[in-house]
């Protein structure tokens, strides 16, 4: 068994509710979605047994929050995954899974596993791509049985329709769960800022808790 990592490095968390914890970061190669504002460009790996990966995860010895397992999309790679946080748990680790948020029966496998599930959720209106509705809504079911919050992109072209659809899945499904606003950091931030003031708006208006909140790594130019 084998699995495909890009990197394995420590740094920041750079994004949503935990900003600012040190974590391990293992980076898996392989995605199944290729979103308009990924800003994730993966272009090598090294293939690793999960004995190999988490010697290498063992390097690092100083006092973490937690390892990030993220990507690209971690789930791809579950049955490598699960053997790796049976490793680390064992070491100690607590696991932060950063995912898309389309695999709900790979999740599954893996979530008595998983300590803190960052969940995207994919507006078609920002990605580019078809919807995932159903998709998110049976991952969240599942996630839900850990501590998760979401993510979803916002991009000048991102419909209020598509915003509100996200708030009626969350309501349905988890409603205490937190939302964060994350504008695209490849388009103009001031652009966005009246945007962003209306969508938390109407997040408050629906009862569901929003923050927004940028990829501050990308702003401090921390890894």
């Amino acid at each position: 068994m084998k699995g495909r990592i890009s990197e394995v490095f420590d740094s920041v968390q750079g994004e949503g509710l935990y900003l600012g914890e040190k974590q391990i970061f293992v980076r898996f190669f392989d995605c199944n979605l290729k979103c308009s504002f990924c800003d994730t460009k993966l272009n090598h790996f090294m293939e690793y047994e999960p004995q190999e990966l988490f010697k290498e995860i063992k390097l690092y010895r100083n006092r973490y929050h937690s390892i990030s397992f993220t990507g690209g999309e971690p789930l791809l790679c579950k049955d490598f995954l699960k053997e790796i946080l049976k490793l680390t748990r064992k070491h100690g680790h607590r696991h932060y899974l950063e995912t898309n948020g389309t695999l709900a029966s790979e999740l599954e496998e893996i979530i008595e596993h998983i300590d803190i599930v960052a969940m995207d959720l994919k507006l078609p209106s920002s990605t580019g791509l078809g919807a995932f509705w159903d998709e998110h809504r049976n991952f969240l079911k599942v996630a839900s049985r850990k501590e998760v919050f979401l993510k979803t992109i916002i991009c000048e072209g991102t419909k209020e329709d598509d915003l509100k659809q996200a708030l009626k899945l969350i309501k349905e499904v988890s409603p205490a769960t937190i939302l964060i606003l994350q504008p695209n950091s490849y388009e103009n931030h001031g652009a966005l800022n009246n945007k962003l003031s209306r969508f938390k708006e109407i997040c408050g208006q629906e009862k569901v808790t929003a923050c927004v909140i940028p990829q501050i790594h990308k702003i401090t130019g921390v890894k």
